[in-house]
């Protein structure tokens, strides 16, 4: 692709301005803005990869690594403003889940510990996890605030924290990962995953390339499952005081 070919792809960018503004629905504005900030983001990465790829240093692996779990934690921290010491909770979070996954792939040598491997893969595993971070953060919070004089009464009766929250905890962390199981049972049958696609546009055996989308496959249900869970007992605790009595919450 050139960037002649590239320029004629934002028609379709112009057709949702067109509706926004013949609708009404007054993003025409974000539209734009998010559509250049793509644009600068994407094309500024694809030069600092193209020079991490080349040098392949581990010391510039981990510093990409590490721009991509800060940037995660700024975005998925404006959800949980309420819940306090939540930036760090979802940094360790996304630290763990990024160590945990990249220790089974290299150290069981599924893929070789490349520059090309660990950072392309990096990138959907903290990117799924900020997401899910953010789904859970919304859910948790609304359960929190709906279910509040239910709280309140298990501890009245001397029940601990973690008994009286339980039931709100449980509920978010479901359905946050639902998401990610419900779009797994219509993989290959109603959508063509973005790396399978990938790799077939760019001339992959089929099969090799479902390979690959089978193992980020069960690597996203892993950083569903332990995103949530992880972040979910971190952040419990700080709804109360030290005198077991559970603070206001709200998105």
């Amino acid at each position: 692709m050139t960037y002649l070919t590239l320029s004629i792809t934002l028609i379709f960018v112009v057709i949702p301005l067109l509706l926004s503004k013949n609708l009404r629905l007054g993003l025409e504005k974000d539209t734009i803005v998010a559509t250049i900030r793509s644009i600068i983001q994407l094309l500024a990465v694809g030069y600092i990869l193209k020079f991490v790829f080349d040098a392949d240093n581990m010391l510039y692996i981990v510093l990409m690594v590490t721009l991509m779990i800060g940037a995660a934690t700024q975005n998925a921290r404006k959800k949980g403003k309420a819940i306090e010491g939540i930036t760090w909770k979802i940094a360790v979070t996304l630290v763990f889940v990024e160590v945990l996954t990249q220790s089974i792939l290299l150290g069981f040598h599924i893929v070789p510990p490349t520059a090309q491997y660990i950072i392309s893969i990096s990138g959907m595993v903290v990117g799924n996890s900020m997401v899910l971070s953010i789904l859970f953060l919304n859910r948790f919070i609304a359960e929190v605030d709906t279910h509040r004089e239910e709280t309140e009464l298990i501890l009245s009766l001397g029940g601990t924290p973690k008994q009286a929250i339980h039931r709100q905890l449980i509920t978010a962390i479901k359905s946050s990962m639902i998401p990610t199981i419900e779009s797994q049972k219509t993989i290959g049958l109603v959508q063509l995953p973005g790396m399978m696609s990938g790799q077939i546009i760019a001339g992959a055996d089929p099969m090799q390339a479902v390979q690959f989308q089978l193992l980020i496959i069960f690597l996203l249900l892993t950083t569903a499952a332990v995103t949530s869970v992880l972040l979910g007992f971190l952040s419990y605790p700080s709804l109360f005081n030290q005198q077991m009595q559970l603070l206001r919450v709200r998105n």
